[in-house]
């Protein structure tokens, strides 16, 4: 049985086959899955789990080196804002309108849908290589 990390299979499994510049998405309870993108539903309950729970536990595991948001986040949500800042530190932060945000989570290998329930509260991150 594993002793730490992500419990979650599907996640753990989607990380393993995580390549360079591969994207994933980390989205709120509200974001559309396109059409044959693989959706991992760990939502619970409307703000069960936050966001942040999910990328601070995918942090830990996930190399990342550029992250994606909403230019809406900045005016709708700057709380989470500022707490996706501290996280992602020194790693390329690009912002993008909402409807291109959407259609760049086509190309995600994966979409993990948490129960965070504030506006814009999605990221699409790309791997870094970690060698």
């Amino acid at each position: 049985m594993k002793k730490q990390g992500i419990l979650n299979s599907d996640i753990s499994a989607a990380l393993s086959y995580m390549r360079h510049m591969d994207t994933l998405t980390v989205s709120d309870c509200g974001l559309p899955v396109p059409e044959g993108v693989e959706c991992v539903d760990v939502s619970i309950r409307f703000g069960l789990p936050h966001l942040m729970d999910v990328l601070d536990e995918l942090s830990k595991d996930y190399k990342v080196e550029k992250v994606t948001m909403s230019e809406d986040i900045k005016t709708a949500n700057p709380e989470l804002l500022k707490e996706l800042l501290l996280l992602y530190k020194g790693i390329d932060l690009q912002f993008v309108s909402h409807s291109e945000f959407k259609k760049k989570t086509g190309q995600s290998k994966v979409i993990i849908r948490t129960g965070e329930a504030t506006p814009f509260a999605n990221v699409i991150l790309e791997s870094a290589c970690i060698f």
